[in-house]
């Protein structure tokens, strides 16, 4: 059994089948039988899982499960203790609610790569860095949840799911690590 961590770049897609001429999985790796646990949109970046353990794959991915999974989130905008407190609520996004979650301002971390392209700025339009962490994962929920409590998503690293982080397991975008087997029943319980 191996487990894959995974830095996506920016405007990746996360799938090994090629869809026109925008860059997938497979341009960064070819490791035979491996599947993605979890997905994150072209446009957002940061740290997946890759397995080729189908149950594995299935407990790291499925909502039932909780893994918690933070992301770190330019803002357009200045986060304030009211839109921390909403983002953490119940938000009703129209097709869904959302479950409480985790929001702190942060600073933007300094282990944080540039990104390739540059994030716009906008004269007179302030940005603030937040981290969010959810126990679920819907389609471009962090966004959805931002745009709701009026700050626009500049930029979004995902950068932990579970124990594995960005910030203990530097990986640059592209770069990828195995973790042992033996390291995912010490590190995972339950896993």
């Amino acid at each position: 059994m191996s487990l894959i961590l995974f830095n996506k770049p920016y405007q990746v897609l996360c799938q090994f089948s090629r869809e026109g001429e925008r860059p997938t999985l497979a341009d960064y790796l070819d490791i035979p039988n491996i599947y993605p646990a979890g997905r994150l949109d072209a446009d957002s970046e940061g740290l997946m899982l890759l397995t080729d353990d189908g149950r594995l794959q299935h407990q790291i991915a499925h909502p039932d499960h909780k893994e918690a999974k933070t992301y770190l989130v330019q803002l357009e905008g200045v986060a304030d203790r009211a839109s921390l407190a909403r983002l953490q609520a119940p938000i009703d996004l129209g097709d869904f609610t959302t479950k409480p979650c985790r929001a702190a301002l942060i600073a933007e971390p300094e282990w944080l790569w540039p990104r390739n392209p540059p994030i716009r700025t906008r004269q007179g339009k302030p940005t603030s860095w937040i981290a969010i962490t959810l126990e679920e994962g819907k389609n471009r929920q962090v966004r959805r949840m931002t745009a709701a409590v009026g700050l626009p998503t500049l930029r979004l690293v995902r950068s932990s799911i579970g124990p594995y982080s960005l910030a203990t397991h530097p990986l640059m975008p592209g770069e990828w690590m195995e973790v042992d087997a033996a390291d995912v029943g010490a590190n995972r319980a339950g896993i």
